[in-house]
């Protein structure tokens, strides 16, 4: 064998046979798939349960945001960007910046939540927080080609 087809073994206390080129493959592979999978459910509930009911004017969505004294256009707002960033987390150029955006979109919400409505459901903005900072780190890679794209177009 070639010094360049040779397969690397694992340490001696793993199984013999094992090539660990192979595995490590595997394993980011497997991460990659279950990173995707997160941003997908992610995606869907920002645009489902985020953004719908802020965008069709549901009564509960209303009824928060005139308390908020905010009204139509701040719901419409909020609605508009949930929606956004629900798209922008399944296009690969804007999933760090989605994740980003989408994540102060939630240190906002948990401010309200704590400031206006008593803490009611302000573990949910924190819950969606710790998997849109993954999402973020994960795909930080891609900022750089953004930037490249945005200043061709500059």
């Amino acid at each position: 064998m070639s010094e360049t087809t040779a397969p690397v073994t694992a340490a001696p206390s793993a199984p013999a046979g094992v090539v660990v080129a192979e595995s490590a493959t595997a394993r980011g592979r497997r991460a990659r798939i279950a990173l995707r999978g997160l941003q997908v459910l992610l995606a869907l509930f920002y645009g489902i349960a985020g953004a719908l009911p802020k965008l069709i004017a549901h009564s509960s969505a209303a009824e928060s945001f005139d308390e908020l004294g905010w009204g139509s256009a701040g719901m419409y707002t909020i609605g508009a960007l949930e929606l956004a960033g629900a798209v922008a987390l399944l296009i690969p150029v804007l999933q760090s910046v989605a994740a980003m955006a989408l994540g102060a979109l939630m240190v906002g919400a948990f401010v309200v939540q704590i400031a206006v409505f008593d803490g009611q459901y302000a573990a949910t903005p924190l819950i969606l927080i710790v998997p849109l900072g993954l999402i973020a780190w994960a795909r930080r890679g891609h900022n750089a080609e953004l930037l490249r794209l945005l200043r061709v177009r500059a």
